[in-house]
Parts: C-alpha cells; structure tokens; sequence
C-alpha cells in the first residue's frame, strides 16, 4: 500500500548476500555508508542472538543512485555481502550440484511445511533460506535512507523493549529526553530495556530459555514524533496509516500483533474514559491524553504515533518439537538449525527503521517534492501540527 516509495530485497541468508533496491527518494538527500551501518549494528545486538553474529558485521554497499554523498533522484541499488556464505558453497551453489542432503522435517512456527506444500519442494532447505530473518538486514538498510530523510524534517523515531516471556517493563516511555537520547538509553541495555531492575529478569529469562533448548519473545513500544496533521486518509481503507503501517510492521518475521494507544486494554473500558479530550492554547489543538496513539479516522492527528508489538518465540529450537518426514511421513523430531533464543532487541531495531519507510513515503504522497528542498519547503507552506 506504499504510494511514492518502491523497494525489493533479495537474496538468501546462507547465499552470497542480499541485493535491495530502493526507488522514490527524492533528490539532495545526504546519505552515506556510515550512517546506514549504524543502523546494521543495531540490529545485530541483543542478548540470546546466535553465534552467526560473530561472522557477520553487516555493511551496505551502496551500488547506484547515489553521487558525491546525496542522492539523485533515482533508484538506489544497496548490496549486504554474507561473510557466513563462505561455509556454504556446495549447499547454496547457484550452479547444477551432486550435494544431495535435503531437509525433510519441518519445524512447527516456521515457513517451512506451509512452504515447501505452496511451491512443491522436496527439500525445505529452499523455504529456510528465503524466510530467514536474515532478509530483514536489507529492509534495514532500506529503512536507514528513509529514517534520514525524516530525520531532516525534524521526526524522529525510537523504542524500547517491554516484555520478553512474562517479565514486563510497565514503566511509562521516559519523559524530558529527545527520542535519540531514549535510543541511545536503550542501546545501552543487552535487552534493549530501560529499567535496570527488569532488564536483569528479562536476560534471566532468556538464559533459562536457552538452558532448556527453547525460545522466548516479547513486546516492543515504538514511537514516532513531528508527524504534522493528516498523513493517511479515512477515504478509502487502504489509504488508513494504521493499515499501512501494520501492513508492514506484520511482515516482519515472527511479528503477530500490533496495537496502537491503548490497544486492546481500550476493549474493557467507556468511551469516556478513553477517547482524547480535546483543548485550544496558543493558536494549536492539544489534548489531555493520547490514547489513540496519534491516529484517529486513519490518519496522523499531530500527536506522537505510539505502538506495541508482539513477537512469538522463535520457531527453530535446540530442543526440537514433534514433527514429521516430508518423504516417510514417520514421526520425527523437526529439523534443528543454528539459531537465536531470543530476537526482541534485535526486532524492535527492525521496526523501527521498517516504521520510517511507512513514515517517509506518507509525507511524500501528501507533500510531494522532487528534491529534499522542494518537500521541506511543501511542508513548510502547507503542513499544520
């Protein structure tokens, strides 16, 4: 449901690497390597990640559509080499290969069965290796150019951890700090969590988890701010920004279920109790409360954009679930593959830069521009907050 902006990945996580293209950018926006890597750090952090991260140090080679560090107006090609493809020549060769290992139990949560039943494969190896996580670096670094796009009209994004297995963080989202400061606060967390006291019970959890063999998720809170009035639209469902955003926050691998505001914890209560009163000072409507998380009628009402989201454990165990062979159809433990007990930190740095491309290509779509001077100066003629 993006209108302005275009973007493709592809690639394999045990291939060569991921290819993305991104179209739709306008042209002077100042971007380079560096800044996009920050973001692939980012990503790679987390207590319960898998030792994968140790091979790999993700980097954004920027291909095309880029000059003399601004952008051109046209599509920018991105590429992410996989240092771990080395160790898996005869398994991932893109020529005709004798390597006759196929993998043939399917592991419950996965891609896998539903995968290999869609596009008749005898060996789940080809769903692993496309709906792998590994694919959502290159969203990232798609995310990145936007954030920085956004980051020039004065939005800013940021997120925290709340919950990982049953141990939550009711904290509210820290006041008195710019939305940089929040991240950097929560960076500074192996668990991405902002309260001290919880974050230690939350890598406890995840140690016994991985003790066990098994998995934890969690919940992750994202906020966005400086959206001015209108970005979306109640004139046809799919031009509603919660539809677009969920749309692409869902896409994320193990992500599933999104709440804005209050939520679902809004299902018990009166309307008088939840819906945002509404007041005029100095020449601007405020309100007393932002329950809607800054959205109402499916578009932005000038307030932060404030969301959770659910991430299920991950499906891939060290000690497997019950399954069966593709071929025998005997039962069977399910396949085991190198894996991460736990992925939350690491999820909520992919949503956060997923969030921006959402963000940019709906002030694109509303105030247009060709170059990054053209929409600052659209948005500030016409934007109102």
């Amino acid at each position: 449901m993006l209108e302005k902006i275009k973007y493709l990945t592809a690639g394999e996580s045990h291939g060569l690497g991921l290819l993305g293209i991104l179209d739709g950018i306008p042209s002077g926006l100042d971007i380079n390597e560096e800044y996009i890597r920050i973001q692939l750090k980012r990503r790679q952090m987390g207590f319960g990640r898998s030792s994968r991260m140790k091979i790999e140090s993700d980097f954004a080679k920027i291909y095309c559509g880029i000059r003399h560090g601004y952008t051109i107006g046209a599509p920018i090609g991105l590429i992410i080499e996989n240092k771990d493809s080395k160790n898996w020549k005869d398994i991932m060769s893109v020529d005709k290969s004798t390597y006759d290992r196929k993998i043939t139990l399917p592991r419950p949560g996965h891609a896998d069965l539903a995968g290999i039943m869609k596009f008749g494969f005898d060996d789940i190896r080809n769903v692993i290796e496309r709906s792998s996580a590994r694919e959502t670096a290159m969203r990232v670094a798609i995310g990145a150019i936007c954030r920085k796009l956004l980051n020039e009209l004065d939005i800013n994004v940021c997120s925290r951890v709340v919950q990982i297995f049953d141990i939550i963080d009711a904290s509210a989202m820290p006041k008195g700090l710019t939305y940089n400061e929040i991240n950097e606060l929560a960076d500074k967390s192996d668990v991405r969590c902002i309260d001290k006291k919880v974050e230690k019970k939350m890598i406890d959890a995840i140690k016994y988890a991985k003790k066990q063999g098994d998995s934890v998720g969690g919940v992750i809170e994202i906020h966005c701010n400086g959206l001015p009035y209108g970005l979306g639209s109640y004139t046809q469902w799919d031009k509603k920004i919660q539809s677009k955003i969920s749309e692409t926050i869902l896409s994320i691998n193990a992500f599933k279920g999104i709440e804005f505001g209050a939520g679902f914890s809004a299902s018990d209560k009166y309307g008088s109790q939840i819906h945002d009163e509404i007041n005029y000072s100095q020449n601007k409507f405020t309100r007393k409360s932002n329950n809607a998380g800054g959205i109402e009628g499916g578009m932005t009402n000038a307030q932060p954009l404030a969301m959770k989201i659910s991430m299920k454990p991950i499906p891939t165990l060290v000690k497997p679930l019950d399954s069966v062979d593709i071929n025998t159809k005997k039962p069977m433990k399910a396949h085991k593959e190198r894996t991460d007990s736990c992925a939350v930190p690491a999820a909520s740095i992919i949503a956060e830069n997923l969030l921006c491309i959402v963000i940019a290509d709906s002030i694109l779509s509303k105030f247009g521009g060709d170059s990054i001077e053209q929409l600052k100066s659209h948005m500030t003629r016409t934007a109102q907050f």
